[in-house]
């Protein structure tokens, strides 16, 4: 009556191999090869494999085996010849092998405590979202009396108003006018493609109604707030100029 025998499992040859210089506490960079070779031909005895591909590997290992034992047996025909260890590339696998080995048990360990890991969706407070940095007005400005800008705003305007024929402003049809800050703010930078620099009230004069005027205003504002623009005046009560960063 045969005693039934819990083997355990193995990836390969390679794996029980690196299982038996463990378990003996063995030098992998000197391989005692009876002791090694015994063992493994005594596991592949046991060992019952349908499948016949992966018993051929162990067979194939036992061969090399056997093989690099026999080689060791034999006598060193030349003293002075460098003398070439057979267990040299077996080494060499199994270091190799080793390496994989550590690196996918590595992996394995990040993945159980990824798969431990709640990710919390981003929230921000309401408080955060509709928070705006306070803006130096005199450093935006770069340090130009915003009435003096405004004060040309109100005198463009003004000729706009004067520009309106009171009787027949009455009738005729009336066109809706509809201008964005986005347009605006595109119409200047196109205007950065044939000037440098350009007057701030000339921008302003080149619209063809008030709300336009606004509209322009409001842009060179929001340009020079995000840096794309700044303004500059060389001396007080010169023209103020509006340059391209």
């Amino acid at each position: 009556m045969s005693i039934p025998v819990k083997l355990e499992v193995f990836e390969g040859p390679l794996d029980l191999l690196l299982h038996l210089i463990d378990k003996n506490k063995l030098n992998i960079y000197d391989i005692p090869i009876v002791i090694i070779t015994e063992q493994y031909l005594e596991y592949i005895k046991q060992l019952e494999e349908n499948n016949m591909e992966v018993m051929s590997e162990f067979i194939e290992m036992a061969a090399t085996l056997i093989n690099i034992k026999s080689k060791m047996l034999l006598p060193i025909e030349k003293e002075d010849e460098e003398e070439i260890d057979p267990r040299e590339e077996l080494m060499d696998k199994l270091i190799e092998y080793k390496k994989f080995k550590i690196i996918k048990d590595q992996l394995k360990l990040r993945h159980i405590d990824a798969n431990r890991t709640i990710f919390k969706e981003p929230t921000i407070p309401d408080e955060i979202i509709k928070y705006e940095e306070k803006i130096d007005a005199s450093e935006v400005l770069n340090n130009i009396d915003f009435s003096t800008i405004y004060n040309i705003f109100q005198s463009v305007m003004k000729k706009q108003f004067n520009k309106i024929d009171p009787i027949r402003s009455e009738f005729g049809k009336i066109v809706k006018e509809e201008f964005t800050v986005n347009d605006k703010m595109d119409y200047i930078k196109d205007l950065s493609k044939e000037y440098n620099t350009i007057s701030f009230r000339d921008v302003l004069e080149l619209q063809s109604s008030r709300v336009e005027v606004i509209v322009t205003f409001l842009a060179i504002l929001e340009l020079i707030k995000i840096g794309y623009i700044t303004i500059i005046q060389t001396e007080i009560f010169e023209e103020i100029i509006i340059k391209y960063i």
